[in-house]
């Protein structure tokens, strides 16, 4: 079972987007995307990098290309998923139910995610 899902609030623990915000901690953010076979997540708003496109034209003879911001993926060690019912960033256990389901939970309050 996946420790990070999509549509999950994530807090970044490591990383240049880890020191930060008002109360002197990690971003949180929304992950978009998750890649378990890399290892990887696409959060939004972190991890931005600027990339140099090529300025090409369209055939109606537009423009696209230029400087653009661009996130990029981020390591899943980097991150810790935040608890919707304590609003901590936890660590997430798994329990199985009565029907046989397994459920992510949290460790801090037991909760299920």
């Amino acid at each position: 079972m996946e420790r990070v899902k999509r549509e999950d609030t994530v807090q970044v623990m490591r990383g240049k987007d880890a020191s930060g915000g008002d109360e002197g901690r990690g971003k949180r953010a929304r992950v978009v995307r998750v890649h378990p076979d890399e290892g990887t997540a696409l959060v939004e708003g972190v991890n931005v990098v600027t990339r140099h496109e090529p300025v090409q034209r369209t055939r109606r003879g537009d423009k696209s290309g230029g400087i653009q911001n661009v996130e990029r993926p981020v390591h899943l060690s980097n991150v810790m998923p935040v608890c919707p019912s304590c609003d901590a960033p936890t660590r997430v256990g798994v329990r199985i139910d009565d029907d046989g389901d397994k459920v992510r939970v949290c460790k801090k309050c037991g909760e299920d995610f």
